[in-house]
């Protein structure tokens, strides 16, 4: 009785210590396999299940403080595709931000991405482009936007003012990624100290544009989750190299700096800030 009264009363803090909690259950023993703390090989695919901490812990804490009807509600937004067409374009935007950039690289370069690695993911095989958009948009779209856009934002900014909630949450947001330099790769070549605040930069114009597009569409997590996962898949891609991902990046902050001059800090849109 008392663990769910302070559910109730504590939601998102919650929320945020079991999301932690799942995702680096799997991620620091990757990262003591790696630093070499643990003489014990751990196959690095298991990165990928660390995305459905944010997910599961939002179905749980959803589950035990508002049952079927916080269930429902949490649910309603990954089907929520009516919102106009100009919206599923903003979802889709990804895909134009990398033609242009794939654009700007060939008259740097004179060489276009090669498409065909948009299909290859790391630690794992050959996927195609269509097995692995279903990758990103499974783990880095549905594993991670169901919480931190399902249930925390909401939550958020209840008491706070859109851009106030969607700093909370990219800083926590970025915290989380923090075992991701002790064994992924391109973490650990960027290191923590030059590599952390360039994160948390990119996860902060991220998480206003997520924003503006959840409150603009009346809470669409569908059109979140599209949006994050084809970005992460094609700027993450070895298809366009570092220059593609780059020139996506810069497009985003670009963006999420006039989102804040334009629709102003307390809904970061033009509709109401959704609440829960």
């Amino acid at each position: 009785m008392q663990r769910t009264l302070w559910l109730k009363q504590h939601p998102v803090l919650a929320y945020f210590m079991l999301a932690f909690t799942l995702s680096w259950a799997i991620e620091i023993p990757m990262a003591a396999s790696a630093q070499g703390w643990l003489h014990v090989s751990v196959p690095a695919a298991l990165h990928y299940l660390a995305a459905f901490g944010p997910m599961v812990s939002a179905v749980i804490i959803t589950a035990a403080t508002e049952g079927r009807p916080g269930m429902r509600q949490l649910l309603a937004g990954v089907v929520q595709w009516r919102v106009g067409l100009g919206w599923i374009l903003w979802a889709l935007s990804p895909i134009a931000l990398f033609v242009v950039a794939a654009i700007v690289e060939y008259a740097s370069n004179g060489t276009w991405p090669d498409l065909a690695l948009l299909g290859a993911v790391d630690d794992l095989p050959y996927l195609g482009i269509v097995g692995a958009f279903l990758l990103w948009l499974l783990t880095f779209g549905i594993g991670e936007e169901l919480g931190w856009r399902g249930f925390a934002l909401p939550r958020l900014q209840k008491n706070h003012t859109a851009l106030t909630a969607t700093l909370i949450l990219g800083v926590v947001w970025a915290c989380w990624h923090l075992p991701a330099f002790l064994y992924r790769e391109t973490y650990m070549a960027m290191g923590l100290v030059a590599g952390f605040p360039l994160l948390l930069l990119s996860i902060m114009a991220a998480s206003i544009i997520f924003t503006w597009l959840y409150n603009s569409t009346r809470g669409s997590l569908l059109m979140v989750m599209l949006f994050h996962a084809l970005f992460d898949f094609l700027s993450a891609s070895k298809a366009g190299g570092s220059t593609v991902a780059a020139i996506m990046s810069a497009g985003v902050m670009t963006w999420a700096v006039l989102i804040v001059i334009l629709y102003k800090p307390l809904n970061l849109s033009h509709q109401q800030r959704q609440i829960i």
